[in-house]
């Protein structure tokens, strides 16, 4: 389609039927209806127009092309007319390809323009837009370069494309010769020129830079305001945001809907999750319009924090505010619903929008996955593979992965996982963390050692998700020394790499090691959280260290004020326990602020088998029993007990207990790693092959040790003979 006004540039001498392009029909009143433009009507006698006109209709033309077809047959029409050593026309072929994202097309008109371009800022500024709108940030970065070589000086449009770069690159060193850059030209009072570095400085961290710049800037628009809060926000500083905000209402600027947006989203990125929703509250009773984005952040909160009734309120204030058609919106409805628990919701919802995208997909495989249904997850991550357009990307695979993982399920996860790999999708940090999860828990080292290399290989070892997976894995598998060497070389350690080293060392009984770890921690700083003392507790446990375990039991209530949780208080349990401190633990049990569960009485109970203290089993027992557990392990250890003593009647009648109830104990169960294959032995099964050398091999090492001292209990032994050959006739 055509201006009107471009009649005067058609020739009504040449009446040639060539190769012709259509543009789109678009409704108004200074475009003529859609018509044929032929070659050669463009091509008109010298006398009857001129060389600017030529431009300025091919610059109409081109900011109409909307495919690639158009595009270049314009770029065929400017060959022939002999205009193509326009700058300016370059520079418009330039930004029309850009447009339809033909970058590459771009490019090669930028490198094949006018030898006298080389100097035309225009064309400069219309390649770097570019390539930095499209992603391209080295590229842009390079041109830049090259264009102060050419002597070519940089200008307000182009330093704003630059420092967009640079900002992206996350390169400060290069970010700050471009802004000195900036100042040698005299651009530091260009407000759209100071507005991108305060945004590029944001983005590399360095807020004290950006606040300095702000502070200096003599004039300032609602974007010098709406960067330093986002910047903020992007830092998990919300202070520094709140501050901003106020500081803006205080020299009479009312924040828009987009400072809000961003004072809501730091508080929600710092965890301060209720403020958020104070925040929200307070913006709707000062009458600002809501919009999509703010919306998308509350709910996420509310997701977060798993208020499934806050969330239908937003739900309903979506519907009525017209905001279901955006799509984004829609996605973090599901997300929240599926955070929630409330699946069926999630997948209600799903169902009924009209258009999915792939993170609508990944949002509901997501909400099956978490809440424990991984086979559901991976059924709609099949019917995502046999979409037609769309296929699971790395988020699709590293859910249904993590789900299978989280579920126990180790050798599905695995074999998802190998599914992966073969069709090409490369993993991320999420998707390793997941499988050395699941390696961890099967002890598969070999395996452990692969996805190692596969981490090595794909420069992902600095990802401190990775590394604290591998510590985890190394540490679960017994290989200390590799564990320790991961351990050392993550350069920004964060809390759960220490919990993680400390957990590994204690459960393998390494307690002194686990002490050493614990003391480095504190030494650099970090302070210790629930999880870590739970570590540390269990790990002083299992090596008998009562003295340093009570200790520290209460430096973490007086000195790092954490209350004791159940764990808290099984531990110190059990570490009394084991040492034959019975009462004392005891003791603990009796005056514990919460009621005691069933594992912090297991704790006791398996003491009192230690050490063969019936009087204080049956009393807790007796505790068991009445909470009615389910825990069918508390019931053998009672049974246990009564056979080390020679109570066998007693022992029979705890036996009979626990089949009366129902419960069935599950049948132990040990694996080892060889040569890349998993053997698993269970307790009553002496079907599997190779067990005749195998028992002949256990024979041996039962001779070696009588002969250097060890007697066993004979009489546990053979209860537990009887008890699998009961388990044998049962099956």
């Amino acid at each position: 389609m055509l201006h009107a006004s471009s009649q005067r540039f058609i020739s009504t001498s040449s009446r040639l039927h060539h190769t012709h392009f259509r543009f789109p029909p678009k409704p108004s009143r200074s475009f003529s209806k859609p018509r044929h433009i032929h070659q050669t009507q463009i091509i008109s006698h010298p006398s009857c127009t001129t060389h600017n006109e030529f431009l300025d209709f091919f610059e109409h033309i081109l900011r109409q092309c909307t495919g690639h077809k158009q595009c270049k047959q314009v770029h065929a029409q400017i060959i022939t007319t002999g205009t193509s050593q326009s700058e300016f026309l370059a520079a418009k072929l330039v930004t029309a390809y850009a447009r339809i994202g033909l970058i590459f097309d771009a490019q090669k008109v930028f490198d094949t323009g006018p030898v006298e371009g080389r100097s035309n800022l225009l064309l400069w500024n219309s390649i770097l837009r570019a390539n930095v709108s499209h992603g391209f940030y080295e590229q842009a970065l390079k041109l830049y370069d090259k264009m102060k070589n050419l002597g070519v000086l940089g200008d307000g449009f182009t330093f704003p494309l630059v420092i967009r770069a640079c900002a992206f690159m996350d390169r400060l060193k290069l970010s700050k010769n471009v802004h000195s850059h900036v100042l040698q030209m005299g651009f530091q009072n260009h407000l759209h020129v100071v507005n991108e570095l305060i945004g590029m400085y944001g983005k590399l961290g360095r807020m004290d830079c950006a606040r300095r710049l702000f502070d200096r800037m003599r004039v300032r628009s609602y974007v010098s305001w709406n960067t330093m809060v986002s910047s903020y926000a992007f830092n998990y500083d919300c202070d520094g945001a709140t501050e901003m905000f106020r500081r803006m209402e205080l020299e009479g600027l009312e924040p828009n809907p987009v400072t809000w947006t961003s004072l809501l989203s730091s508080h929600a990125r710092c965890g301060r999750r209720e403020e958020t929703i104070q925040l929200f509250g307070m913006m709707r009773v000062r009458g600002v319009g809501t919009t999509a984005e703010v919306l998308a952040v509350v709910l996420s909160v509310c997701a977060d924090l798993a208020v499934v009734d806050r969330g239908k309120m937003i739900h309903g204030y979506v519907i009525r505010g017209g905001f279901k058609d955006y799509l984004f919106v829609e996605n973090a409805l599901i997300c929240m619903y599926g955070k929630c628990g409330h699946v069926e919701d999630a997948d209600k919802l799903f169902l009924g929008m009209e258009s999915k995208n792939l993170v609508s997909w990944n949002a509901l495989i997501s909400c099956y996955a978490e809440s424990g249904l991984c086979d559901e997850a991976f059924t709609i991550f099949s019917q995502l593979n046999n979409h037609p357009f769309m296929r699971p990307n790395i988020i699709s695979w590293s859910a249904v992965i993590g789900g299978f993982s989280s579920k126990g399920r180790g050798e599905e996860s695995l074999e998802l996982f190998r599914q992966m790999q073969s069709i090409g999708v490369m993993a991320n940090s999420v998707t390793i963390s997941s499988v050395l999860s699941v390696c961890a828990e099967l002890a598969v080292l070999n395996l452990g050692k692969e996805i190692h290399g596969h981490v090595v290989r794909a420069l992902m070892q600095a990802n401190i998700l990775v590394g604290n997976g591998l510590v985890n894995m190394y540490t679960k598998c017994g290989s200390f020394k590799q564990g320790h060497l991961v351990f050392e070389n993550i350069d920004s350690k964060d809390l759960i790499s220490w919990n993680t080293m400390i957990a590994g060392y204690g459960m393998h009984g390494l307690g002194e090691n686990a002490l050493r770890i614990f003391y480095q921690m504190l030494e650099l700083g970090f302070k210790p959280d629930n999880i870590t003392f739970i570590a540390v507790l269990s790990a002083c446990s299992h090596v008998g260290l009562v003295t340093e375990g009570c200790r520290l039991f209460y430096q973490m209530i007086e000195i790092y004020c954490i209350e004791p949780q159940m764990e808290h208080y099984a531990c110190m349990v059990d570490l009394l326990g084991r040492a034959g401190l019975l009462h004392e633990g005891s003791n603990i049990v009796k005056n514990m602020p919460m009621e005691p569960n069933a594992r912090v009485w297991g704790a006791l109970l398996n003491s009192c088998r230690m050490h063969k203290n019936t009087d204080i089993a049956e009393e807790t027992a007796t505790h068991i029993f009445n909470m009615n557990s389910e825990i069918t392990g508390s019931y053998m250890l009672l049974s246990n007990i009564y056979a080390a003593s020679g109570r066998w009647e007693d022992s029979a009648k705890v036996r009979i207990s626990a089949k009366t109830k129902g419960l069935k104990k599950i049948r132990g169960l040990s694996w080892i790693e060889v040569k890349n294959k998993v053997f698993m032995f269970s307790a009553g099964n002496t079907m599997q092959g190779g067990l005749e050398l195998i028992h002949g091999i256990l024979k041996d090492l039962a001779l070696q040790m009588e002969r250097e001292g060890y007697t066993p209990d004979k009489r546990i032994i053979q209860q537990n003979v009887d008890k699998e050959l009961n388990l044998m006739g049962e099956a």
